[in-house]
């Protein structure tokens, strides 16, 4: 099982660093000693109230990206204080990111307040989608009725032989799969605006974007040594 590691410090005082390095050795220590294959070590000198943190931004990319499912940190502080620590908390819960603490010897556990506002947060986050999508298809529902719109105008090639390519807006795709949907979310909210796509469409589709996109990276790095 894939994990990454988090180590975090405020100052760069001498102390503190001793401090990062000995996060990082006991981090990696425990997960290996737990059967973990560690594929990635984040350390970083930020203050913890800050959500700009590069170190922060590269956790969450690399556990996105690789699906990572296990995370080992010091302890809760580390991945913030106050507000931006639930805040950081939450966006892992939502990549399905287990937490796990050095301090506690276990997968973390928050304090029973700390887990009541995540668990509101998460229900309001559900509600403005189920929100969104029914929004959306009334007013799919009412440009039918009372405009004669047909959603079918909105697919290309009919009739021309062969198996049809369906035209998706892939740049409204990558727009949801930014805001942290999931591909039956989008392919909800695509439906409310005449695009009959199947979430295997939608996943491929998605993922040709992103392999585009790394060659062309790929690509330009190397044209520019």
């Amino acid at each position: 099982m894939n994990a990454i590691i988090y180590a975090r410090v405020s100052t760069k005082k001498e102390e503190q660093v001793t401090s990062l390095e000995r996060q990082r050795e006991n981090l990696v220590y425990w997960a290996e000693e737990l059967g973990m294959q560690v594929v990635d070590v984040v350390a970083e000198q930020h203050s913890g109230f800050d959500l700009n943190r590069p170190g922060l931004g590269r956790l969450l990319q690399t556990i996105r990206k690789n699906r990572i499912k296990h995370l080992f940190i010091q302890d809760d502080t580390r991945l913030g204080r106050g507000e931006a620590k639930l805040a950081v908390i939450h966006q892992l819960c939502k990549l399905g990111c287990k937490i796990y603490s050095f301090q506690q010897k276990k997968e973390l556990e928050l304090e029973a307040g700390e887990s009541t506002v995540l668990h509101i947060i998460a229900k309001v986050e559900e509600l403005q989608r189920k929100m969104m999508n029914q929004k959306i298809s009334w007013g799919m529902q009412r440009a039918v009725k009372e405009k004669g719109y047909n959603p079918a105008k909105n697919l290309k090639n009919q009739g021309i032989g062969g198996r049809e390519k369906i035209e998706v807006p892939i740049d409204q795709i990558v727009a949801l799969r930014e805001k942290e949907l999931t591909y039956d979310e989008i392919v909800a909210t695509l439906k409310g605006f005449g695009y009959s796509i199947s979430r295997a469409t939608v996943h491929r589709r998605y993922t040709e974007y992103i392999h585009t996109q790394e060659a062309k990276l790929t690509q330009e790095l190397e044209e520019s040594r």
